[in-house]
């Protein structure tokens, strides 16, 4: 993924992508820092990581291209914005908790491989079991990420008694491929709905938009290269 090409992005129920935005320009960047890109957890006090595409805890079921050591990177801008989320669910006693950050372009041509490999069923059970793996292309997965602007994450929230941590039961696993992970699925219980609406809340408070098809993903607005996308591995 070297060099510089065009992409159309925007958001489509999974990684974001449509015909109708503007050019996207892929960065020839190989190096964070060229690119304003840092690690989340050097801004952000107390951030819980999980980043599941640097294993083989995904629905790749193996770690993905690009991800070479589990960090969340984002752009400065959003990050410092994060630390203020941060700031704010910290007097709630909670913690926020990433999954995933600024995704390489190299690691969204990965998932669209996996998902044009209709022998490998491993995950199926666990993150997609109400659907035929061939139909994840026609809406959640697509050839372009938002995410590979940096400015966009997926995250929870978390309430810690010392270092142990527990997830705020938000009805449904990140990264489920099903109606009920919409944000506001009417299937999901009260307690639930509070949750997912504490952490929409909390974003919202400090510039981040929730995509309603997932109550896990985010974008800071306005995006500050909204026609950029990187390629830097995550080291």
């Amino acid at each position: 993924m070297r060099g510089a090409w065009l992409l159309l992005v925007c958001a489509l129920p999974w990684l974001g992508a449509c015909a109708s935005s503007p050019a996207v320009q892929v960065s020839p960047a190989q190096d964070a820092a060229d690119v304003d890109l840092v690690e989340a957890a050097s801004v952000v006090p107390g951030l819980k990581q999980d980043i599941r595409y640097a294993g083989a805890n995904n629905f790749v079921g193996a770690p993905v291209t690009g991800y070479e050591a589990p960090k969340c990177m984002l752009l400065s801008p959003v990050a410092q914005a994060l630390a203020r989320v941060q700031q704010d669910v910290q007097r709630e006693g909670l913690s926020l908790k990433v999954f995933d950050c600024y995704r390489p372009v190299r690691a969204v041509q990965h998932f669209v491989r996996w998902a044009h490999d209709p022998a490998d069923q491993r995950t199926k059970a666990a993150y997609y079991p109400n659907l035929e793996k061939a139909s994840l292309l026609d809406g959640y997965i697509a050839e372009t990420s938002g995410h590979s602007r940096g400015a966009t994450l997926d995250l929870t929230l978390v309430r810690c008694d010392g270092d142990a941590c527990t997830e705020l039961d938000m009805g449904t696993p990140f990264d489920f491929f099903d109606p009920r992970a919409n944000t506001a699925h009417p299937s999901i219980t009260d307690e639930q709905r509070r949750h997912r609406e504490q952490l929409v809340q909390a974003m919202a408070r400090h510039g981040f938009q929730n995509y309603a098809m997932e109550w896990w993903h985010f974008t800071f607005r306005p995006e500050p290269t909204p026609r950029t996308a990187y390629d830097v591995p995550i080291r």
